[in-house]
């Protein structure tokens, strides 16, 4: 239910209010709003009024926001700021709605990138707008609807859709190791190249093959692309995901570095706050993406 109108204070009366906050004075408001700094004086007046409190401490013939006025200006800053995003996205797809979704980068260039058109030609009314967030974030901090996310079911407050498991395989440039490694101690004892999402995948991935080890250290990448171009050019062994890696093996830029059983470090996710309603967009998203599942992947 929405507040009774006298709590509801007009938007010129928000801008001015926050601006003053933000700039410190009513004479920046006023040149930054292209008004009189009476004008900013009489908003300030009128939300006074309306709301039945001080928000001003006049000193000297300057105007000085009351601490409480300050605290409801940060939320005013956010909820005006909310509105112009709201603006931004109708006047973009005025037909439709927008989806802003959190990637991965190499799951969404590798997995999800190729078959996004498919979703455009079904879905021409929803325009999705795709950012780039490595760890889990605070979706009442950022303009994410949902994101994708990797490892286990350990982000609060969403809601899962499984995507797909992620298998890794140890890899190298052919010449480090033109037929591989005889020995598990000779991976060990190899440079070993470490993703720091992924801090504990050479000691998991040891322990899969039975040969558990503690204490491994290495170069570390923050993202996948980069590793994989160091170990192509020979700077290490790399885990790294089978289907990233297909093309480089197929190829022979890259080779296995041990034939032992695929290890999994986690899972794919399409995640979404469970604390809000799913917009069209995101369930015409969702709907379209178990779509492109293997059946049964979601159970």
């Amino acid at each position: 239910m929405i507040a009774p109108r006298r709590f509801l204070p007009s938007i010129s009366s928000l801008l001015a209010l926050e601006a003053v906050d933000r700039l410190g004075s009513a004479s920046a408001a006023a040149e930054e709003l292209s008004l009189t700094q009476s004008a900013i004086s009489r908003q300030l007046k009128t939300m006074e009024t309306q709301l039945g409190v001080d928000l001003i401490e006049r000193s000297q013939m300057r105007l000085h926001l009351t601490p409480a006025a300050k605290d409801y200006a940060q939320t005013a800053r956010v909820a005006v700021q909310d509105l112009a995003q709201a603006a931004l996205k109708l006047t973009a797809n005025p037909a439709g709605g927008s989806l802003n979704l959190s990637i991965l980068p190499a799951f969404g260039m590798h997995w999800l990138a190729p078959r996004l058109r498919d979703f455009a030609r079904q879905h021409p009314e929803v325009t999705m707008n795709l950012g780039t967030r490595l760890k889990p974030f605070d979706f009442a901090a950022e303009q994410f609807d949902a994101a994708i996310h990797f490892g286990r079911r350990d982000w609060a407050g969403v809601h899962y859709l499984p995507l797909m498991r992620e298998e890794v395989l140890p890899v190298c440039a052919p010449e480090f190791a033109p037929d591989g490694f005889a020995e598990l101690a000779d991976i060990q004892a190899a440079p070993l190249l470490h993703l720091d999402t992924r801090p504990d995948g050479w000691e998991r991935w040891f322990a899969a093959q039975g040969a558990p080890v503690a204490g491994l250290r290495g170069m570390l990448f923050d993202q996948f692309s980069t590793m994989i171009q160091a170990t192509i050019h020979g700077l290490g062994i790399a885990l790294l995901p089978a289907y990233l890696v297909a093309d480089d093996l197929g190829s022979g830029r890259l080779v296995t570095a041990w034939d032992g059983p695929r290890v999994s470090l986690g899972d794919y996710y399409l995640v979404w706050p469970s604390d809000r309603a799913a917009t069209g967009p995101l369930r015409s998203f969702r709907d379209w993406l178990e779509g492109q599942l293997p059946v049964g992947a979601t159970g």
